[in-house]
């Protein structure tokens, strides 16, 4: 199989889940479906799903299938097991220790590639058409700022942190538009960010991180407390 027939499955994928739209979770089709409808041959789509596995977008599971996201704990029970002794507060406390240092380290040691995937989540989120799709790629930006610390175990918190995350019920009201708005506080919040890291500048990495979540758990925590 030539590197130019695996790209071309890679970029394939990438944009059928781009276009699907899928949420965390979500089954993709089985191979031989996936195979026919992406017009890629099966050895070709396999490099293209271990790519992605190991981007943490999708992970797989032998016997069950390939599901969108990054893969929870052992079982869906663990997660599920802590989300039911925490609560939103908690989630956006434990962002703000960790999030911030993350986008400090990333400001040290990000590659030029990284900051291209992260400039791609942040293009792709504003031309968002629902709130599902934003948040998918707003997950795939912050994802992306942890990917380039090179930190194996730092991510593999922060994708534990996220799946907790996706199970814990916020309790909150859907917004009334249908996607966000193009004045959305977290796209300036994200341009300057990825700016920070770009610039090699920790210390103003982590304070706009630490200032773009203060500003996420103040929409999501004050309408659900009063």
């Amino acid at each position: 199989m030539t590197s130019n027939g695996q790209n071309a499955a890679l970029v394939q994928l990438r944009a059928f889940l781009a276009a699907a739209d899928l949420p965390f979770e979500s089954r993709l089709p089985p191979e031989r479906e996936l195979s026919e409808r992406l017009g890629v041959p099966r050895p070709a789509l396999r490099k293209a799903l271990a790519v992605l596995e190991q981007e943490g977008q999708i992970w797989r599971h032998v016997g069950k299938g390939t599901f969108v996201g990054s893969r929870p704990l052992d079982t869906h029970a663990d997660i599920a097991a802590i989300a039911r002794r925490t609560d939103p507060a908690e989630v956006m406390r434990t962002r703000l220790l960790l999030e911030p240092e993350v986008a400090a380290l990333a400001a040290i040691v990000a590659s030029p590639a990284h900051v291209a995937e992260m400039r791609t989540c942040i293009q792709r989120s504003r031309s968002a058409t629902s709130w599902r799709q934003y948040e998918n790629w707003d997950n795939r930006l912050h994802r992306a700022i942890a990917e380039a610390t090179r930190n194996g175990l730092l991510l593999a918190l922060l994708d534990t942190l996220n799946a907790v995350r996706r199970a814990v019920t916020w309790g909150r009201l859907r917004p009334d538009r249908a996607s966000p708005p193009p004045d959305h506080h977290s796209f300036a919040e994200h341009d300057a960010i990825v700016a920070a890291i770009e610039d090699r500048d920790a210390d103003r990495a982590r304070t706009l991180m630490r200032e773009h979540l203060e500003h996420v758990e103040r929409n999501l925590l004050r309408p659900r407390l009063s």
